[in-house]
Order: C-alpha cells, then structure tokens, then sequence
C-alpha cells in the first residue's frame, strides 16, 4: 500500500479499446495500492474499462471529463479534484498520440494539434497543479514521453517525436526549479507496447491495418523478444511516482525492452 492516504491524478486514464493501456493500468494499480485516483479522460466513455478491471478498487477511482489542451478546463479539473479529494500528491502526464509524416507531408494544423496535444496539455496540467503540490508540501510529476522523443523508431512522426523530446526536457527543468518545493519530476519513456492503440489506430497508419503484421515488426525490433503493455509502463510510474524514489528527480525510465540500446 505504498499509496495510502494519497491523491494521484492521472491523465488519458480511459483507453481507445480493451486492454490495458498506459494509463487505465497507472489508474487501477494506483487504487490498489491505496490511492484515491482523479481519473481524467476527455472522453469519459473510455474510463468505464478503468472501473471494471478495478475491480473491488473501483471505489478510489473518481472519472472526470476534462481536454487537457484548455487551460480552463484544465484548471477546473485540476480545482475539483483537490475539492473532492481534499488535496493533491501525484500528478501523472499520460496523455499522448502520434500522427505520421515529416515536415513536408504533414499540414501545418496536424503540426499545432500534435504539439498541443502532447506537449502543451503536460505543460498547462503542471501549470495548474505545481501550486497545488507546492501547498501540500512537496510531490511528484510522472511524465510519459516516448522513445520517439530519443530515437528514430520506424516511422516518421516528427511533431511527436518533437513533443516528446519536449516533455523529456520540460521535466528536467521543472525538476530543478522544485527540487527545493520537495517536488520530484521524472519521465518514463515507453517503447512499443502492445497497448490497444495498436489495433485502434497504429496497424491503420502503418500497415494498411493488417495488426499481427504490425506486430511482428515492432516485436523484431526487441532484444527481450516479447512486447510489454501498459502495465508494465504502470510499473515504472508508480516506482517514481512513490517514496522508493525519495532521491530521485530529473531522469527518464525507459520501458521498451532494450529496443533503443541497440543500432537496428
């Protein structure tokens, strides 16, 4: 129970389809480990997945509809969590997607929709939730970037990658600026999962939607030989997201199966 008596808000905790995704398993793993969690999804159909597979813990789970590219939005769910729940110790950044193409391919608007998608909804959840963490006393940021944000990793997809690489480095100057608040800010940066995006969205961008051919190229590209899912993202957010990682504060996690340490 290494999160009991605390209040985790997680972005992107519902899911495109059935599964675990990133942050239904962030959500669920953080209920049973004793947290009460502000599950924040703009499409609240999605976190009815959330609440199932939590099962008896469903109860620590709170839904909130919220777009995290509007400030104002973002301040109201930001304000009512800390309403209803009583404060505000975790803060985990989920929220995220690619879109494929390189500078020439892609439209100007597909550019600014993926910048503010994945990197300026990090930016105004921090903005408006610092304060409150800072009130508590100290916390922690679990940012979720990519090894998009690191390497090239089969597809061009430059805004994402640009936006991710962005939320690598906004973490680490946020972890400097707060260190003295008590407020750790880190960043996981998963590989190719087998998350349900896949099957949703990937397998039609880039494999004219065949999913197990999908798969297998991305399995190829991994030494352990297996592909990890959200669950396995979950695990590192919640290593640093808790006291374990007291003396830790400006680095990355890398979940990806030793995909980026090696050249092909």
């Amino acid at each position: 129970m290494r999160f009991a008596n605390k209040v985790a808000l997680v972005t992107g905790a519902g899911c495109v389809g059935p599964g675990w995704g990133n942050g239904r398993a962030m959500a669920v793993r953080l209920a049973q480990e004793g947290a009460q969690v502000w599950a924040v999804d703009f499409d609240p159909s999605r976190l009815a997945q959330t609440l199932a597979l939590a099962g008896e813990h469903a109860q620590a789970i709170h839904p909130f509809e919220c777009d995290v590219t509007d400030s104002a939005s973002v301040k109201r769910m930001v304000q009512a969590c800390v309403e209803r729940l009583g404060g505000l110790d975790i803060l985990i950044n989920n929220v995220g997607g690619s879109a494929p193409g390189g500078p020439v391919e892609m439209s100007e608007e597909v550019w600014d929709a993926q910048i503010n998608f994945n990197l300026k909804s990090v930016f105004l959840t921090c903005k408006h939730a610092l304060p409150w963490l800072k009130a508590r006393g100290g916390g922690a940021i679990v940012n979720m970037a990519s090894t998009s944000g690191i390497r090239w990793t089969g597809s061009a997809q430059v805004a994402y990658a640009a936006a991710k690489a962005g939320v690598i480095q906004m973490s680490k100057v946020m972890a400097i600026q707060h260190a003295p608040d008590h407020i750790r800010v880190n960043t996981v940066v998963p590989g190719q999962l087998h998350t349900p995006m896949v099957e949703s969205r990937l397998a039609g961008q880039r494999s004219g939607g065949d999913v197990q051919a999908l798969l297998n190229q991305r399995l190829a590209r991994i030494p352990l030989g297996f592909m990890g899912d959200g669950r396995d993202s979950a695990s590192a957010a919640l290593f640093l997201a808790s006291d374990d990682a007291r003396f830790i504060t400006g680095t990355e996690i890398v979940v990806d199966g030793g995909m980026t340490v090696r050249c092909n």
